[in-house]
């Protein structure tokens, strides 16, 4: 089922070309921002009586008389506002033949793409020389939202944790292993607190020149192949990616092993990516390393910007693992689109290995590399979000700090509920605040980290979205038959309008997400919907009401929890029943 935003902007589209004359117009749709202007919006005549140089308001007339309203029904009425805008109200009668589809058993909420193509998502990608900390959670729950939205909407998703295990941070890892742990037994004890483990190394690193030279042997001993050393990094790849698995479970993140395609996964290509850049003339020498310029990235000072493919150790970097990967993405896997949900600050090297990709023949003709960049999750201090000693949070801590908070929370709200349900909705509301409060910003941005904003039951938050999902729940198990076949059969309050309306406008908010990767466009929906369904509530009783009533707006009732435990779950948060 096609959404009324996409329908209207072929509509207009079409009938905007056949006035002007121009082939493709773009109508511009866009929801109305007050619903007394109509439900829709088409912007797009402006532009165009721009181009042809006369007046939008006579365009707009023109195209409103290409438009047969006998032909279009669910179109009740259109007229010109300001300079040429044309407002557009929908069909009371087809807007709640539209909602009752959505009510019959096995209806989809959203209908599957009429192109469905095959999308890399490449997300979370910690280093496994360290645990997570509070600078991974951006990339992992943004990345898996996507995912989420694009399988939903009937893409094949690839998901692939492209995780930091090939480095060279884990010559100095293995070579301090091998000092304090030779065994199978012991090692993994070393390993338990990672963050220790890897101070510890780095400690050794930094104050011991013999250690150093050992540590970067190691390094090309172990992109080499030899056993021993393979041997010992399979141990750290292990434990950390147990660590990396309990975190992802504890999201609600669907990342697991078997998504795993690290660095090490490409380096048996990464010769061959030196020799096919080298017979396309791109690859050069520059002190010892070897490196690839291209005239469009230059510094300050207009001298060229290096892409270094390997360095004179004979070491490879993150720019040949990246280059392998997107022709594994693009030959192998075939795909359409590739998502690289990372930091902004990487934007230079994604742009570097896109470029290097193209030129050398990496990348295919169809594939589209999109770099989904996001911004620094940061205290109230304005720097990235520390401990007061100033180390890296971990991740697994931020998150338990979050169940603690909303438990207190929770039994401050509901002190007779018992303790083992307080504890269980306080683990999903705190991780949910958490997930939430980052997914509701533009992604980016920088945005700061607050306790008290995350955990209110007011304003843009989790807890006030899964209030209203328990609190609509409630209402419905009230009824004297809360699983009846519900049927909408007015829409003649203001409220009641509104709110179908904007339940039907779901599909358009998720195919947002499909095409520009912005997850904050579904949490500003879901928003406005709660805050619909509230003022719906205020204005239109609904057990009080005879039975006819009653049960059409029980029936909206049931399509709003609906759209709200999908759009949530589309996030990774789980709903609930009672809190």
């Amino acid at each position: 089922m096609h959404s009324y935003k996409s329908a209207l902007n072929d509509l207009f589209g079409t009938a905007l070309s056949s006035v002007a004359g121009i082939q493709n117009s773009n109508a511009n749709v866009i929801t109305s921002s007050r619903p007394e202007f109509g439900d829709y919006q088409v912007n797009g005549v402006m532009s165009v009586a721009k181009q042809l140089k006369t007046n939008p308001r006579e365009i707009a007339a023109r195209v409103i008389d290409e438009v047969d309203l006998n032909v279009h029904p669910f179109i009740a009425k259109m007229e010109i506002a300001g300079p040429g805008f044309i407002n557009v109200h929908l069909n009371n009668e087809k807007i709640l033949e539209r909602g009752n589809r959505l009510l019959r058993p096995n209806s989809l909420l959203i209908g599957k793409s009429n192109e469905p193509q095959t999308v890399v998502v490449d997300y979370s990608s910690p280093n496994l020389a360290k645990e997570m900390h509070v600078g991974h959670l951006r990339g992992t729950i943004i990345g898996d939202c996507l995912a989420r939205v694009l399988e939903k909407t009937g893409h094949t998703v690839i998901r692939q944790n492209h995780v930091g295990d090939w480095g060279t941070q884990f010559g100095m890892l293995i070579s301090y292993m091998q000092e304090v742990a030779s065994d199978t037994d012991t090692g993994p004890k070393h390993l338990a607190d990672l963050e220790v483990f890897y101070r510890e190394a780095k400690a050794r690193f930094d104050e011991d020149e013999e250690f150093a030279i050992t540590a970067r042997a190691a390094v090309v001993k172990l992109q080499s192949g030899e056993q021993e050393y393979l041997d010992a990094w399979g141990k750290f790849i292990n434990e950390s990616l147990t660590h990396c698995q309990a975190v992802y479970d504890t999201l609600n993140v669907t990342l697991t092993r078997e998504h795993l395609a690290a660095e090490s996964f490409y380096n048996d290509e990464l010769s061959t990516i030196m020799s096919e850049l080298r017979s396309a003339n791109l690859l050069e020498e520059s002190n010892g390393a070897k490196v690839v310029f291209l005239p469009e990235f230059v510094g300050k000072e207009g001298a060229p910007l290096p892409v270094i493919i390997q360095k004179s150790d004979g070491g490879f970097l993150y720019a040949t693992t990246d280059l392998a990967a997107v022709k594994y993405r693009s030959f192998s896997l075939n795909a359409d689109r590739a998502l690289y949900v990372v930091d902004a600050r990487q934007s230079l090297h994604f742009q570097q290995v896109f470029s290097v990709a193209e030129k050398a023949g990496f990348s295919s003709d169809k594939i589209s590399l999109e770099h989904v960049a996001y911004g620094t999750m940061m205290g109230k201090d304005g720097r990235p979000f520390k401990t007061r000693s100033g180390d890296t949070i971990k991740l697994v801590e931020l998150l338990d700090e979050a169940v603690k908070r909303a438990f207190y929370l929770v039994s401050e709200k509901n002190p007779t509920l018992e303790e083992a349900k307080r504890h269980e909705i306080a683990k999903e509301v705190g991780i949910s605040a958490v997930k939430y409060s980052d997914l509701s910003k533009n992604r980016t941005s920088d945005y700061v980290f607050d306790w008290a904003s995350m955990l209110s039951f007011e304003g843009n938050t989790a807890p006030y979205l899964l209030y209203a999902y328990a609190r609509i729940k409630s209402i419905i198990r009230k009824s004297t038959n809360p699983t009846a076949s519900y049927n909408i059969e007015s829409c003649n309050e203001l409220e009641e309008r509104n709110l179908l309306v904007k339940l039907l406008q779901y599909p358009e908010i998720v195919y947002a997400v499909v095409s520009d990767s912005y997850p904050n466009h579904l949490c500003n929906y879901l928003y406005e919907l709660a805050g619909l369904f509230m003022r719906f509530y205020e204005a239109c009783p609904i057990l009080k009401e005879d039975a006819a009533i009653r049960y059409s707006r029980l029936a909206i009732c049931v399509l709003t929890a609906d759209t709200l435990k999908q759009g949530l779950d589309l996030l990774g948060i789980n709903t609930l029943e009672q809190m």
